[in-house]
């Protein structure tokens, strides 16, 4: 299925010079998409550290790949060079710098990962100005409805999303290949095989922790606690670990793509949180309770927008929640360089009648827009973005109109 993010390094690659490093978690669709641009593009060469043979070019450096890619021809387009996985490679980045830094013009390269590429192997030389760092998320609504990104931050045509595509969207996450399988026995295998891969392969190989039998522990509390505030001291007496330990596996997790937390906003809010954070899962699907699964696919939805908007330089964007000393509480704002932009209070129904801290918080943070978003209203064909008022709104209205 076509991605969002073939367009979006289509033009990475016609207007920078710099390397473009797309980043995600495991199975988000990262190498299926780098290998349909490289097939699109004619030239390429594909290199994935976890192959052997292809370990062996990459270790014998930069002229190694220069002569796959035979540099000492003409081309009528730099061809481009994918390196999957490359990052665990202790001396990537020294190797990349490299390989930048020698064929200047003469090669395209596309970096991917499944750990975030500016956290491990901090060693070797800078390379800042080298590259755009790109964060590719699961599948969302907008995303479904309409993978040509839109021009502008919102879609003011919204459209519909198949009630089949909905309902698995939302039962077995955003991950390409559960999603478009829609079987219940397969997502139930294809969870628990990533799931050890992630907590056992790829925390030992590039983090070389001991605790993993703690961590894995941690993930599953993190499961049942999504939306939740995160008690630090109170995951250290559960784990039997020092705060710091657990500050420490938590940077892992997240680095691996397995949770994202957000922090509170207390700029112009009176008696407002100010440490702790929130924390979510980038596979809703993991999510037992319907609630707490609905707001986590909203997060999950924002998330992808705020970081899409912001890789490809609309701006700063930023997503928090709000939360006061009173437990009034608002699930996200989303900010646009530096100031609140609009507020999502998520419900799983309808019927629920208009929060008051969403109209209070509005008021408090000047934000321009305010929306609770109810997962079971009908699609309805508006814009939602020209209320300027706190509404209740659809869901897969709301969505649509996202990335």
């Amino acid at each position: 299925m076509k991605r969002t993010y073939e367009a979006l390094i289509r033009s990475h690659f016609n207007d920078n010079r710099q390397m473009l490093f797309l980043m995600g978690p495991r199975q988000v669709g990262k190498t299926t998409t780098a290998r349909e641009i490289a097939r699109e593009l004619g030239e390429h060469v594909y290199l994935n550290w976890d192959n052997i043979g292809h370990r062996r070019t990459i270790l014998a450096g930069p002229e190694a790949v220069a002569r796959l890619a035979e540099l000492d021809r003409l081309h009528a387009a730099p061809p481009l060079c994918v390196l999957d996985e490359i990052h665990k490679f202790a001396r990537w980045k020294l190797f990349l710098k490299g390989l930048f830094d020698s064929y200047p013009g003469a090669l395209r390269i596309l970096v991917t990962g499944s750990a975030k590429l500016d956290v491990f192997r901090l060693g070797g030389d800078s390379l800042m100005g080298r590259y755009f760092a790109y964060r590719m998320h699961p599948l969302s609504v907008a995303e479904i409805v309409r993978p040509a990104p839109h021009d502008g931050l919102i879609d003011h045509d919204p459209q519909p999303i198949p009630d089949d595509a909905w309902e698995a969207l939302l039962r077995f996450g955003g991950f390409p290949e559960p999603y478009l399988r829609n079987n219940m026995r397969f997502w139930r295998r294809w969870r628990r095989t990533r799931t050890q891969q992630l907590l056992r392969e790829d925390l030992r190989d590039l983090t070389r922790v001991q605790e993993l039998d703690r961590i894995e522990v941690l993930s599953q509390i993190l499961v049942e606690r999504a939306g939740q505030l995160l008690n630090k001291s109170w995951l250290a007496r559960t784990l039997c670990a020092s705060a710091d330990s657990v500050r420490r596996w938590l940077v892992m997790l997240e680095s691996l793509y397995v949770c994202f937390s957000l922090p509170p906003w207390s700029k112009n809010v009176a008696r407002a949180l100010r440490k702790e954070r929130k924390v979510y899962l980038w596979d809703w699907s993991h999510v037992d309770d319907p609630g707490a699964r609905a707001e986590n696919f909203v997060a999950s939805a924002l998330l992808k927008s705020v970081h899409l908007w912001t890789d490809r330089g609309d701006g700063e964007f930023g997503l928090f929640f709000l939360r006061d000393k009173e437990k009034r509480e608002v699930d996200f704002l989303v900010t646009r360089d530096g100031e609140p932009w609009f507020l999502v209070e998520v419900k799983t129904s309808g019927k629920a009648s208009l929060s008051p801290s969403l109209e209070r918080f509005q008021e408090q943070t000047g934000a321009r827009h305010a929306f609770q978003v109810a997962l079971d209203l009908p699609f309805v064909g508006w814009d939602c973005f020209t209320v300027a008022r706190a509404v209740i709104v659809p869901a897969r209205t709301f969505l649509a109109q996202l990335v």
